[in-house]
């Protein structure tokens, strides 16, 4: 009778974590040598630096799937940077209008250009065709969570 064994090491989720945790790491050690950032940090400046408008922090952190003690830590820090300004809502006290000061916005290219060096590294040592391929996976996951979860 053969066993019908659970192995960890083939488990997509756990395949996937580790993989990020990896390729996210390498990357968090270049930006906080260079600029004393963290992760939290740099999920929070990305986010607003790269679709170019304020976010609320309730938006950062759908946009970057951090919790919202994360992103408040995050945008106090930046904001002490002069990174970052908040602005009150006009309808809603309750909710603030966070975007990139100039230096942030200066930060944020200097980071991005890191960051085309780090994705280069990262083709060198996939390979080509193994990054396209990988591409295509995330791709076909991306639009999976985009659909509707339907209980059985």
């Amino acid at each position: 009778m053969a066993e019908n064994r659970f192995e960890l090491e083939y488990f997509l989720p756990y395949r996937l974590n580790r993989a990020a945790e990896f390729v996210a790491l390498r990357f968090a050690a270049q930006y906080k040598a260079r600029y004393q950032l963290t992760r939290p940090e740099w999920r929070t400046l990305a986010a607003l630096g790269s679709l170019r408008r304020s976010m609320t922090a309730t938006e950062i952190g759908a946009h970057s799937t951090m919790h919202k003690t994360k992103v408040s830590r995050a945008v106090h820090s930046l904001e002490r940077r002069r990174w970052l300004r908040r602005e009150e809502d006009g309808r809603d006290r309750r909710f603030e209008h966070l975007e990139l000061t100039a230096a942030g916005k200066q930060a944020y290219e200097e980071l991005t250009q890191l960051a085309r060096g780090y994705q280069a590294e990262l083709l060198s040592m996939i390979g080509t065709r193994d990054m396209e391929a990988l591409l295509k996976g995330l791709r076909a996951i991306e639009q999976a969570m985009k659909k509707p979860v339907t209980p059985d």
